[in-house]
């Protein structure tokens, strides 16, 4: 082993040296190098970039098979957890394609730690706090065009070679990446990269001992090196963004304007007024169950959805997706093997809509972006037919 390899990182800082390995996520060569250098350098600590979340993800495997999916709906959590399982299946494919387990480099560093009896340090902040800060950061047109590209990326058909996976680690391939990135997503860089090397570097000074290993995405290396050396908050860096009041307002406002103008024309000419509620009903209605049907519910979750959006869109506390996905979940409900699949299923477009658990979650999410669609299209005719019987 070269010990001067270009993907290690030495820095001596005080009375600790600090090795830090940069890996690509999904490389085989990359857990190989974190077995060996542990191996050779015998440390104090072994930092991974893991948060506890992951890490006991990777030490739970079937986890996925106790997951109670009505209080996931409860909880308000069924988009976010489609959202971690769509950004997952892309590394799951490739480490599949590869022949390894994704996060095959953490899980080895987590062994090896355990082998070379290094006290083992979680470094990464906990994913949940990262996603809020990275979603609280982005306006709506940039929310979309990062579901956009997600979803793009996940379902392409395009192969890397394990060589060009190796290229990712390169210095100038991994400049190139994160100029691009910041050009694409300029909010996004701060949350998911930089704060997340402030997070990790201090966390990687603080770890006991003289001599620490530090198992890192190849990404963070060039900002650690810089981080490392100033001192952070991590107190600060753990703060959820404050809700903006905006949304709530216009959440609010817009459904209390409808019934005001549907009140209002009902009180000057009832069959305007009764118009206005069947276009209401019609519109959120049907986008809600359309919603609900391409994601191939079952008839009564597709009922439930056209009966519950005019209703919960003028409360912005409730969704049509909830009622839809509790009936497919009463009517389908998930068994056994849907979990056991889970993992396999997410790594193609025609697993999410098979597998029962990622069909409730799509219903959830499709019913309200009907719904949403159906209020932003019924409010429409709602003011035109105002309007008209001014």
């Amino acid at each position: 082993m070269s010990i001067n390899d270009e993907n290690i990182t030495r820095i001596h800082l005080d009375n600790k040296e600090l090795i830090l390995i940069g890996t690509a996520h999904v490389s085989r060569k990359s857990a190989e190098q974190v077995k060996e250098v542990i191996e050779f350098e015998q440390p104090d600590a072994v930092c991974v970039e893991l948060d506890e979340q992951r890490y006991q993800s990777i030490k739970d495997g079937n986890k996925w098979q106790e997951t109670d999916i009505f209080k996931v709906i409860k909880q308000k959590k069924a988009t976010l957890l489609l959202m971690n399982m769509v950004i997952s299946s892309f590394q799951k494919r490739m480490a599949k394609q590869m022949g390894i387990k994704p996060g095959q480099e953490m899980i080895q560093g987590i062994e090896s730690a355990n082998d070379t009896g290094a006290t083992l340090v979680l470094a990464d902040r906990n994913i949940q706090i990262t996603f809020a800060r990275i979603w609280g950061n982005l306006g709506f047109k940039g929310k979309a065009k990062l579901l956009m590209q997600i979803i793009f990326s996940i379902f392409s058909n395009e192969k890397m070679s394990e060589e060009e996976l190796e290229k990712l680690k390169s210095k100038d391939m991994l400049d190139a990446m994160l100029q691009d990135f910041t050009k694409s997503f300029p909010r996004l860089k701060k949350p998911l990269i930089d704060e997340r090397d402030q997070y990790l570097s201090q966390k990687i000074k603080e770890a006991p001992g003289n001599k620490i290993v530090a198992v890192l995405g190849a990404a963070h290396v060039p900002g650690i090196k810089e981080e490392i050396h100033k001192e952070h908050d991590l107190e600060k860096l753990n703060k959820k963004p404050s809700k903006s009041k905006v949304p709530k307002l216009i959440g609010w406002s817009i459904p209390v304007l409808i019934i005001s103008i549907i009140a209002y024309t009902f009180y000057t000419n009832p069959a305007a007024g009764t118009q206005q509620t069947i276009s209401w009903v019609l519109w959120n209605g049907s986008f809600s169950a359309i919603g609900t049907a391409v994601a191939l519910g079952h008839p009564l979750a597709i009922l439930t959805a056209f009966i519950a959006a005019p209703i919960t869109s003028l409360n912005p506390l409730i969704a049509a997706g909830w009622f839809a996905g509790f009936v497919q979940a009463y009517f389908r409900r998930p068994n056994v093997k849907d979990f056991e699949t889970l993992s396999e299923d997410v790594s193609s477009l025609k697993g999410f809509w098979n597998n029962k658990v990622t069909r409730i979650l799509l219903i959830i999410v499709l019913a309200n972006l009907g719904s949403s669609l159906g209020t932003a299209i019924g409010g429409a005719d709602v003011l035109r037919l105002f309007f008209e019987n001014l």
